[in-house]
C-alpha cells in the first residue's frame, strides 16, 4: 500500500528532526570541541576543526532520507530490525561526542566509535536487503566514521596525558 505524500512528508520530516536531534546532542558535548580540538598534538592529515560541521550536516542529512526511504518500504513494524540497528547506531553516534569531546575518554571513545562503525555496517547491509539507495546513502556515513575512528584512536596515542 503506497503512502500518502501527507504520510511521507510528515515521515522525511520526523526522520530529519530524529537524527538532527542526536547530531544537537552531540554538538552540546561539543561546545567546547574547537578550542579543545586545537590543543590536541595533530597528525599531518588531521582535518581543520571547521571541516567537521558541514561534513556530519550532509551525513545526518543523507541518514535521515537513507531510514525515511526504508521506513516508507513498510513502516517501523515491518522493518523493525533495519530500523532499530539504525537506532542503535544513531545513539552511539552521539554519545560520542561526550566520550571525546566532555569527558575526554580517548580510550572508551575509541570503543564507542568502533562499536558504531560495526553497527553502520549492519544498518548498510540491513537497509541494502530492503531498499537499495537506503544503504547506499550510508555509505559516506561509513566512510566518515572510519577515518574518525582513525582519527580517534591516532589523537588518543598522541595526547596521552589529555585523552585518558
Amino acid at each position: 500500500m503506497a503512502l500518502s505524500f501527507y504520510k511521507q512528508a510528515i515521515g522525511i520530516i520526523g526522520w530529519l528532526i530524529l537524527c538532527f536531534m542526536a547530531s544537537a546532542i552531540g554538538a552540546i558535548a561539543s561546545i567546547q570541541a574547537e578550542s579543545f580540538y586545537s590543543q590536541l598534538m595533530q597528525p599531518s592529515w588531521a582535518p581543520p576543526s571547521w571541516v567537521f560541521g558541514p561534513v556530519w550536516t550532509v551525513l545526518y542529512t543523507l541518514m535521515a532520507i537513507s531510514a525515511w526511504l526504508v521506513w516508507r518500504a513498510g513502516g517501523f513494524k515491518t522493518n523493525q530490525t533495519a530500523l532499530i540497528l539504525f537506532l542503535v547506531q544513531l545513539t552511539l553516534n552521539a554519545f560520542w561526542s561526550w566520550l571525546f569531546f566532555a569527558w575526554q575518554q580517548g580510550l572508551i571513545s575509541f570503543i564507542d566509535i568502533s562499536l558504531l562503525w560495526i553497527c553502520i555496517i549492519a544498518t548498510i547491509f540491513s537497509f541494502w536487503h530492503l531498499n537499495i539507495l537506503a544503504g547506499v546513502l550510508l555509505i559516506p556515513y561509513l566512510l566518515w566514521v572510519t577515518f574518525a575512528a582513525a582519527l580517534n584512536y591516532h589523537l588518543w596515542q598522541l595526547n596521552p596525558q589529555i585523552l585518558a
